[in-house]
């Protein structure tokens, strides 16, 4: 594995796909997804000029951020997997993502614990897939109102995942729908619900997902082959 090599051609080829879409080089971040590695190899991706961690799951999030975040490097930390509401007190205060914010509950557990403003994304689930958490479209529009009232959360964007085995029609039919879905919330101008985001497209899909706009794209494998 080296890591060097690893992080210069991720970034070319995400560079390469915002260009071959007609997008500003800096609209797309990309987030190093490091649930497989340790934080010494986290680290390192840092180093090489990583900028954006993302962890799955509450305690390997804390874990990384406790050895990385004494020093005075400049990262910023998604917490990209799914939270229990028992687990928000314990790891909310360090987030400056939360990408799958799917719920009503969770979201007024966030409210309650929360010391400051939480930058989150509602996490959609376009494809129905049943194994998928997330928000329909209609049950989504349906709960606005109420996560609106919610002034502790920022709504900074929508994040989907699209099916494992899905080919590039589906890609970009989910990814499209995701898409305008955003603009659709967005042009209800709700002050605390910006949509100015997209959190889609992973290691296989990423190239699908700027195609529509995705301004997050979610990387691991691709780092630590």
């Amino acid at each position: 594995m080296n890591l060097k090599e690893n992080t210069n051609l991720v970034f070319q080829q995400v560079t390469k796909a915002v260009q071959e879409a007609g997008r500003e080089v800096d609209s797309v971040s990309v987030i190093a997804v490091t649930k497989y590695v340790d934080a010494s190899t986290a680290s390192q991706l840092v180093d090489q000029g990583v900028r954006h961690i993302g962890e799955n799951r509450a305690d390997k999030f804390l874990e990384k951020y406790q050895a990385l975040s004494d020093s005075d490097r400049d990262i910023t930390w998604h917490l990209i997997g799914s939270l229990q509401r028992r687990k928000v007190k314990d790891v909310i205060a360090y987030v400056d993502y939360f990408h799958a914010l799917d719920s009503l509950k969770l979201a007024e557990e966030i409210q309650k614990r929360a010391n400051r403003k939480i930058k989150c994304f509602l996490q959609v689930n376009i494809s129905g897939e049943e194994t998928k958490h997330g928000f329909s479209k209609e049950e989504l529009m349906n709960l606005l109102p109420d996560l609106a009232k919610l002034d502790k959360i920022e709504y900074v964007g929508l994040m989907t995942m699209a099916p494992f085995e899905a080919e590039t029609e589906e890609l970009q039919s989910i990814f499209r729908e995701t898409q305008e879905l955003q603009k659709e919330i967005q042009q209800k101008l709700i002050p605390n619900m910006p949509m100015s985001e997209l959190s889609m497209g992973m290691s296989r899909d990423y190239k699908e997902a700027i195609q529509f706009g995705s301004t997050f794209v979610r990387i691991g494998t691709s780092f630590f082959k």
